[in-house]
C-alpha cells in the first residue's frame, strides 16, 4: 500500500477486527485515538437445519466470508488515506459455544460446525446424566459454573465423537483438532509450512464444560467423566496477548493480539469493567452479563458462572454471572417467516405501537427449550391469554415483551445470587434500535437502560483488548473510565411498581404452563445406559439387591 500522507506526519496506529457472529461476518478496522470506526464490510454466512432442531454452518464458507470482507477493506482503505500496514493489531471475537472438528494435516473440517443454539445432543446429555450421581445436571458447576446442557461445546463434542466415523478415526490416527470457532479462524491465519497455532482464549474456553474456573486450564476429571482425548483441545490463553502473527494475505505480518467470545467482548465494549455492572445484548437470542470481578460468584438460581475476560497472561481473570435468552430477535422473525404477521421485523416497533398493551397476552418463545434461569430443555412456545379481540398488533407487543420478561427473570436470578439490584442496565445489540422495546424494557425491570454511542460494542470490545496487549500498548483497559462520549439515548421506567410487578406475576404463569411439552418417557440412551450398568452388576448382587427392594416396598405404605 501506498503512503498517502507522504511520509511527514506520525501516522495513527490503527486496530483491525474480525467479527463472527452466529450470521454476519464483518472485519472492521478502528482509529486507536477515537476508538471509532473508520471502515468496515460484512457478509451473511448461511445456516443449514438438516433437521429439526439441528444448526450448522460450513466452517469453510465461514473463512472465505472473513477473507473477502478483509479483502474489501483492505482494497478500499487507500483511497480513505488509510494504510494497512499502520494496523498494529488484530482481535478476534466469535459465536460462543460454536464447535469444529478439522483434519490438523489437510486442514479440512471433519464435519459441519455445530452451532450453539444445535439442540441435536438431548439424547447426549441422557447418556452423561446417567453416568453422574443422582443424574445431577449440576454435578460439574463447581468446577466449570456450567450445567451439563445442549448448549455448551463438550456436550457437542462428544456428540461428534459419537456419531461421525470421520472425527473417530482422526481422533485414532492423532489427526484430529477440536476449536471453538476463535481457534478455527486463528489456525487458519497463521497456518504456514505445516504449522499453525492451535489456541484459545479464556471466555471461549469457559463456554465448553472442560475449562477450570480457577486452574484456567482444561480440567482433567471432566474430560476423563466425558471421554474426551485432552490431545486435541486447544492451549487456553489470555484474551490480551500476542499469540503470533498472520502468515498469509493481505494482513501478513501483523500481530493478532486479543480474542474475545462475542458476549465477553460486548462486556468489554460496554466499559462494563467494574464490579457490579451488567450489560444485555440484544440479538437473536440475549445475553446478560454482570461483572462480579476477580471473584468467581456461584449462582444458585440458574445462572452460568464465566470468565468475562482476562487482561494478560500475568493478570488474573475477571469473572462475570450471565443469563442466556435462547430466543429474543428470534421470535420477531417467527412472527414475520411462520406465522406472516409482519412484512419485516422492522415493522414491529411500529405495529406494536398501534395498540396500548399486549391486550393481556403472553407469548413464551421456548422454541428450542428454556435456557437462564429455567434450563427447561422440555420447554416449548405458547401464546396465551387470546381473546376474540386479540389482533396481531397485540401478539407482536407480546412478542416484544417476551424478550424483556425473560430479561427480568434473569435480572431477577442475579439479585439473588449477588445481593445487590442492579442500578441500571447497559443495552447493545440490532434490536436495541427498537425504542419502544427498550421503553417496555425499562418499565419492566424497574430501572434505566442505557444504550451505547459505540456502532458496534462487540467489535470495539475486542479492538480495545488487543489494543492493551502488552507490546501493542495504545490503551491501558486498567485505567478505563467511564465517559459521557460512549453514552447514548437512556429509557427511564414509566410504568408503577404494582403494574410491572403483576404483569410479570403472569408472565410467570405463562413460563408455568410452557414447562413439560416435550417431557416423555426415558429416552432410549438414558433407559439403555442405566440397564447396561445394572448387566454389569454380578448376578448374584443383583438378586440380592432385588429381593432387598421387594422387602421394603412391602414395608412402605401406598
Amino acid at each position: 500500500m501506498n503512503d498517502m500522507s507522504g511520509g511527514e506526519a506520525q501516522r495513527e496506529p490503527l486496530i483491525a477486527v474480525i467479527d463472527e457472529g452466529t450470521k454476519t461476518i464483518r472485519f472492521v478496522v478502528f482509529s486507536s485515538q477515537t476508538k471509532k470506526e473508520l471502515v468496515s464490510h460484512k457478509l451473511d454466512v448461511v445456516q443449514k437445519c438438516p433437521q429439526e432442531g439441528w444448526a450448522e454452518e460450513d466452517p469453510q464458507e465461514i473463512l472465505s466470508a472473513i477473507q473477502q470482507c478483509i479483502e474489501h477493506v483492505t482494497d478500499v482503505m487507500p483511497s480513505m488515506g488509510l494504510r494497512v500496514s499502520d494496523i498494529a493489531a488484530l482481535g478476534i471475537t466469535n459465536q460462543r459455544e460454536t464447535t469444529v472438528v478439522w483434519d490438523s494435516e489437510t486442514g479440512e473440517p471433519l464435519y459441519n460446525a455445530i452451532l450453539w443454539s444445535d439442540i441435536r445432543t438431548a439424547v447426549t446429555v441422557d447418556h452423561i446424566l446417567a453416568k453422574l450421581q443422582d443424574n445431577n445436571k449440576n454435578y460439574f458447576v463447581p468446577s466449570c459454573g456450567l450445567p451439563v446442557s445442549p448448549y455448551f461445546s463438550a456436550v457437542k463434542l462428544r456428540w461428534l465423537i459419537d456419531t461421525i466415523p470421520a472425527v473417530r478415526k482422526a481422533i485414532s490416527e492423532g489427526r484430529c483438532l477440536f476449536g471453538t470457532i476463535d481457534t478455527w479462524i486463528t489456525w487458519n491465519l497463521t497456518r504456514n509450512n505445516g504449522e499453525a497455532l492451535h489456541i484459545t482464549d479464556v471466555t471461549n474456553a469457559s463456554r465448553t464444560m472442560l475449562m477450570n474456573l480457577d486452574t484456567l486450564d482444561w480440567d482433567p476429571l471432566t474430560c476423563k467423566l466425558l471421554n474426551i482425548p485432552m490431545e486435541i483441545l486447544p492451549k487456553i490463553c489470555s484474551s490480551s496477548e500476542i499469540y503470533g502473527k498472520i502468515a498469509l494475505g493481505p494482513l501478513k505480518g501483523i500481530p493478532i493480539a486479543g480474542i474475545l467470545g462475542n458476549q465477553h467482548s460486548a462486556l468489554v465494549g460496554q466499559r462494563c469493567l467494574q464490579i457490579g455492572q451488567a450489560k444485555n445484548t440484544y440479538r437473536s437470542g440475549c445475553f446478560l452479563l454482570y461483572n462480579t470481578g476477580n471473584k468467581k460468584v456461584h449462582s444458585t438460581h440458574g445462572l452460568l458462572t464465566t470468565v468475562s475476560y482476562q487482561l494478560g497472561p500475568d493478570s488474573p481473570a475477571t469473572y462475570a454471572l450471565e443469563g442466556s435468552v435462547a430466543v429474543a430477535g428470534t421470535a420477531l422473525r417467527f412472527l414475520r417467516d411462520n406465522l406472516n404477521l409482519m412484512k419485516d421485523v422492522s415493522e414491529s416497533e411500529a405495529l406494536a405501537k398501534e395498540v396500548l398493551s399486549a391486550g393481556d397476552v403472553y407469548f413464551v418463545p421456548a422454541f428450542s427449550g428454556l435456557y437462564a434461569p429455567y434450563w427447561r430443555k422440555d420447554a416449548r412456545g405458547i401464546i396465551c391469554g387470546l381473546t376474540q379481540f386479540t389482533t396481531k398488533n397485540h401478539i407482536i407487543r407480546a412478542a416484544l415483551e417476551a424478550i424483556c420478561f425473560q430479561t427480568r427473570d434473569i435480572l431477577e436470578a442475579m439479585h439473588k445470587d449477588c445481593g445487590v439490584p442492579l442500578t441500571k442496565l447497559q443495552a447493545d445489540g440490532k434490536l436495541t434500535c427498537n425504542r419502544l422495546l427498550m421503553q417496555l424494557q425499562a418499565d419492566i425491570c424497574g430501572i434505566p437502560v442505557v444504550l451505547s454511542s459505540a456502532d458496534d460494542v462487540t467489535s470495539l470490545g475486542v479492538a480495545l483488548m488487543a489494543g492493551h496487549a502488552k507490546g501493542i500498548e495504545l490503551w491501558d483497559l486498567t485505567k478505563e473510565e467511564d465517559s459521557p462520549d460512549y453514552i447514548g439515548d437512556t429509557f427511564l421506567p414509566a410504568a408503577s411498581t404494582p403494574e410491572r410487578n403483576l404483569r410479570y406475576t403472569k408472565w410467570k404463569m405463562a413460563v408455568q404452563r410452557s414447562l413439560g411439552w416435550a417431557a416423555t418417557k426415558k429416552s432410549e440412551a438414558m433407559t439403555d445406559e442405566r440397564f447396561r450398568l445394572l448387566a454389569s452388576i454380578p448376578p448374584a448382587m443383583f438378586l440380592l439387591a432385588s429381593f432387598s427392594m421387594l422387602a421394603l416396598s412391602h414395608l412402605v405404605p401406598s
